[in-house]
């Protein structure tokens, strides 16, 4: 579970430990929400939605005496002259309430759990970043993450084949390291999508970051090349490409558009030489889609600016989780995990800050 973590696995690994995937399932249940496993190892609530979870967890907080100021922002704090040091609560925040009026909070701890960028209609627009700056606590970049990509289609492909899925391919991004992804990947009008793309984003990020991107599509990663050259062998003298492909691998004809497509319109009759293609589509991706078209975001705040509890160094009493954090997950239960996990340990620190039992 925390390989899926990469290069941030170490430093989830402890969070998980903390409040795990059956931990979560437990609190799901105890908000009288149970789970269920899927036939894809996917956990899902029993009501396949999450609306009686959300309302629950409502319900639980209001019953502890818990307030929620709704349509309230944070804008910083109220005296950004002092030195901040690990011994020096931080000062006051900034509220503005739903009536435009802006007052002075204090508070003996606070926990910050503001997202990424990826949802700025929703709140979660990363406007954090440089009041953190200011503080001088390093954030990575925040960059959209489980996104999908551009590339330059041909009009009529776009026209023709978007919202067409490419069912069971695998894909990597040429010259760099890590396992293809493999799953369902949607073709839209401007590039393509899914969850072998979003797992594939820090990759394709890097790429990008050098100079080229190029994706390879495996439209049959069930076969090796030399099986599909044999099948490909037995072509029927009067079949067009289309039929060859359809009839001998099975190729829908989107696959077999895509094919064209990465070939500059000329697809080989050798059968080897269209076995490997079939095997690496290279797709050659221009950019990401914007950040507020991403599922959620990589970077935010260094890990080397909190400690174990995830309190900042540089603000007493000051906790940060969630997609604040500088971690990336695949879309799902990776990302939602990895939240509540750094939630719980931001928490139980808040706890001991205040001299709790924690």
């Amino acid at each position: 579970f925390v390989t899926r973590y990469g290069t941030s696995a170490e430093r989830i690994a402890p969070m998980l430990a903390v409040f795990g995937p059956e931990d979560l399932r437990e609190w799901c249940a105890d908000l009288g929400e149970p789970t269920f496993v899927g036939s894809s190892g996917r956990v899902f609530p029993q009501a396949f939605r999450a609306t009686p979870l959300f309302r629950a967890w409502l319900a639980r907080l209001e019953e502890l005496g818990v307030r929620i100021e709704r349509r309230t922002s944070w804008s910083g704090w109220a005296d950004t002259s002092g030195a901040i040091d690990a011994h020096t609560p931080a000062d006051a925040l900034l509220i503005t309430d739903a009536g435009g009026q802006t007052s002075e909070v204090t508070a003996d701890v606070v926990v910050f759990a503001l997202g990424g960028a990826s949802w700025p209609h929703l709140g979660a627009d990363g406007s954090w970043v440089s009041l953190f700056a200011e503080r001088g606590v390093e954030v990575t970049p925040l960059r959209a993450a489980n996104v999908g990509v551009r590339v330059d289609w041909s009009e009529v492909f776009a026209v023709r084949f978007a919202g067409t899925p490419l069912k069971n391919v695998s894909l990597a991004v040429r010259g760099w390291p890590g396992e293809p992804r493999r799953g369902d990947a949607m073709l839209t009008k401007t590039g393509i999508e899914g969850g072998p793309v979003y797992a594939s984003g820090a990759a394709i990020r890097e790429a990008l970051d050098a100079g080229e991107c190029v994706l390879e599509v495996d439209l049959r990663p069930d076969l090796g090349v030399d099986q599909l050259t044999d099948r490909l062998q037995h072509r029927r003298p009067k079949d067009s490409a289309s039929n060859w492909l359809r009839r001998s691998i099975g190729l829908d004809p989107a696959a077999t558009s895509l094919l064209r497509e990465a070939s500059g319109g000329a697809l080989p009759s050798d059968a080897d030489a269209m076995a490997r293609l079939v095997k690496a589509v290279p797709l050659a991706v221009t950019g990401t889609m914007p950040i507020d078209r991403a599922i959620s975001t990589a970077g935010g705040i260094a890990w080397s600016e909190v400690d174990e509890h995830l309190m900042l160094h540089r603000l007493a009493g000051t906790f940060v989780a969630g997609e604040m954090l500088d971690w990336e997950a695949p879309t799902g239960g990776y990302l939602l995990q990895a939240s509540f996990s750094t939630g719980a340990v931001a928490a139980r620190g808040a706890l001991a800050w205040l001299g709790a039992d924690a």
